[in-house]
């Protein structure tokens, strides 16, 4: 829509940080960008921006002006996948934001499902949790929030929640292979490949390990989940994941138990999105699907 091009401009600008940079990102001059964002203030009576010597940076008024324009470039979003709905065709775009457990095979085999119905919508994806999540919803950024941390129920509203136990990764060869369930001092005997400290696996392992007075101890700290299960399929050593993230591990020779930590041994897996926002109707689409998935049978705890 062209009459929210100033609105791009001014949000595009905002995150990049500088005009040069915003420009290249929208394919214009760095001038013409600069001219319409000054046409802009003069017409609304203030700067939006303080002018720094490596960039700019959003100032008070600018940042309620962007939030504005955000919130009215995501309606117009959804409007025009609304429109393209009553004529049929799902098109659009989904926009969100994932704890890292969901990306090697959960959320990939989610999309394609859906893109097996609706081919005409493009995803994007971006790995997130905590307040990176929370920032990407209130920015506009993301329309959905896929993780294990809650978020503050005053901006966010919550459209699914599913209990995740933690699961013990290994080889299919391995001395503990032979267990239909583990417990943490069991797996202490065995070198650990863990999440890095900001993820709630990893949180949820100290916190049991604490109730019982031991100490768990990394051979490995990693952020990728990926790697985690490479180096896990090469030896002895342990690896730890939720229950939904367990998905195709066979095909890299692994298996999993389940890990006894306590009555607080589980995370919790949040859907949500902005409070207040009306989604697109392709996000509402797949918020729907994810919903239906994590309330199966096949997926309950």
């Amino acid at each position: 829509m062209r009459n929210l091009a100033i609105y791009r401009y001014v949000d595009v600008t905002a995150r990049a940080g500088s005009i040069r940079k915003a420009a290249e990102l929208l394919s214009i001059t760095p001038s013409s960008l600069n001219r319409r964002i000054v046409s802009l203030e003069e017409e609304l009576g203030t700067p939006l921006f303080e002018r720094l010597s490596r960039g700019v940076r959003l100032n008070t008024a600018g940042e309620q002006v962007v939030h504005l324009f955000r919130q009215h470039l995501a309606e117009a979003e959804g409007l025009k996948t609304f429109v393209a709905d009553l004529r049929g065709q799902r098109r659009g775009r989904v926009s969100l934001v994932c704890s890292q457990a969901l990306l090697p095979s959960f959320l990939p085999r989610q999309i394609h499902d859906y893109h097996a119905v609706h081919p005409g919508v493009r995803f994007a994806v971006r790995m997130a949790d905590g307040e990176a999540a929370e920032r990407a919803l209130l920015g506009y950024e993301a329309d959905l929030a896929l993780v294990f941390a809650p978020l503050p129920l005053n901006d966010f509203q919550t459209i699914a929640t599913q209990s995740q136990p933690i699961h013990v990764l290994m080889r299919h060869d391995h001395p503990l292979a032979a267990e239909a369930s583990l417990r943490l001092p069991a797996c202490l005997e065995y070198p650990m490949a863990l999440p890095a400290r900001p993820y709630a696996v990893r949180n949820l392992l100290e916190s049991a390990a604490d109730r019982i007075g031991v100490r768990i101890e990394a051979t490995v700290e990693t952020e990728s989940y990926i790697f985690l299960r490479n180096y896990v399929a090469m030896g002895e050593t342990l690896g730890f994941e939720i229950k939904l993230g367990l998905q195709d591990i066979e095909s890299v020779g692994l298996v999993s138990r389940p890990l006894d930590l306590g009555p607080n041994g589980s995370g919790l897996l949040h859907v949500a999105q902005l409070r207040g926002r009306t989604l697109p109707v392709s996000s509402a689409k797949f918020a729907d699907q994810i919903t239906a998935i994590l309330s199966a049978p096949a997926a309950a705890v």
